[in-house]
């Protein structure tokens, strides 16, 4: 169907609105401009200013039947209350807009709410693959060294198991946010691309001085092999260029950092292959650091700290979010318990 002008007008309003008083993200917008695009196709794109409560219930019941894209399953209910969500607050900055007061009012919005049922299913906490310690171990002993390239991938798994930084924050470092007297890395949120751009140091976890080798090791290389100075990306993404012929030469890094994290989980994905480990996220490794202050942890200073570290603001985060005890400790753990151990 062709774009509708006057949707496409106060939809442009409404993003620059969300980008800007709403602070969101480009991605979070997208997510957005999706959902509202959804229920555009389900009403023939007709003009908003002709939105009726009643479409609401219709547009429920054309979600439960729509198959997704890429799996071509049912959209799952996560899918489903996120975009009940985002047509719920869109109707609530439509009713206080010009040319819609005399035909919405805020409480319209509340007809696009998904189901207590559907919602719970949704906020459901599914269980996530975490390694441990050893596991993330084999994992870099398991990844090759021989190029450039190489070299990169295992500094950015032993970094994030150092730091527990996010993903995206580590395609963003710089050499400076390093410091190895220290052994410290300082997210910068001036150019490191942090969580609610929050700027926080964090100290490198004991988790074994063979990663602190292999990252000191790569700014080492950075800085005099491939002259890189303080501002220069710590994990530069890769140039490919050609000969005169045609062929690809060797690759070599580049500049520029990455513009976003999808190279590092490319990479965790290659290196749990090879080490013939789970499918392992590069944001499992927070969880791996929290379970493991659990049991290193002797005092409340010490695990306020750790979560810290983590950049947590508040403890109660790493324990509830992060700290979850895996099956088979807590099985342990009770059957300890029982046997007064």
């Amino acid at each position: 169907m062709k774009p509708n002008p006057a949707n496409e007008r106060v939809k442009h309003r409404y993003f620059h609105w969300l980008r800007n008083a709403g602070q969101m993200s480009e991605k979070a917008i997208d997510q957005v401009a999706m959902a509202l695009d959804r229920f555009e196709e389900h009403t023939g794109r007709r003009d908003f200013r002709q939105l009726r409560v009643e479409q609401a219930d219709a547009f429920k019941k054309h979600l439960a039947s729509l198959d997704g894209k890429r799996s071509g399953t049912r959209l799952s209910k996560a899918t489903v209350t996120s975009t009940l969500y985002a047509l719920r607050d869109f109707v609530r900055w439509l009713a206080d807009q010009k040319g819609f007061r005399a035909r919405l009012v805020r409480t319209d919005a509340d007809y696009f709410n998904p189901s207590r049922r559907d919602e719970a299913i949704a906020r459901a906490s599914r269980p996530m693959k975490v390694p441990t310690l050893e596991q993330v171990e084999a994992m870099v002993a398991a990844m090759p060294t021989d190029t450039t390239v190489d070299r990169r991938g295992r500094a950015i798994v032993a970094l994030i198991i150092l730091t527990g930084a996010r993903d995206d924050a580590v395609a963003s470092l710089q050499l400076q946010d390093l410091d190895l007297d220290d052994r410290q890395l300082f997210q910068d949120s001036r150019h490191v691309r942090t969580k609610f751009r929050k700027a926080f140091p964090t100290w490198f976890f004991p988790v074994g001085e063979g990663f602190v080798e292999i990252v000191a090791a790569w700014k080492a290389e950075l800085e005099t092999v491939h002259g890189f100075g303080p501002k220069d990306p710590l994990f530069p993404k890769t140039d490919i260029s050609f000969g005169p012929n045609g062929a690809v030469l060797p690759a070599r890094l580049g500049k520029e950092g990455w513009a976003n994290a999808d190279p590092i989980r490319k990479l965790f994905r290659e290196a749990c292959q090879a080490a013939d480990l789970p499918d392992f996220r590069p944001h499992s490794c927070r969880h791996t650091l929290a379970r493991l202050g659990q049991q290193r942890c002797r005092t409340p200073e010490e695990m306020k700290a750790w979560s810290q570290n983590l950049g947590h603001e508040k403890m109660l985060t790493t324990l509830t979010s992060y700290g979850q005890v895996p099956d088979y400790r807590q099985r342990e753990l009770i059957a300890g318990i029982g046997n007064g151990r």
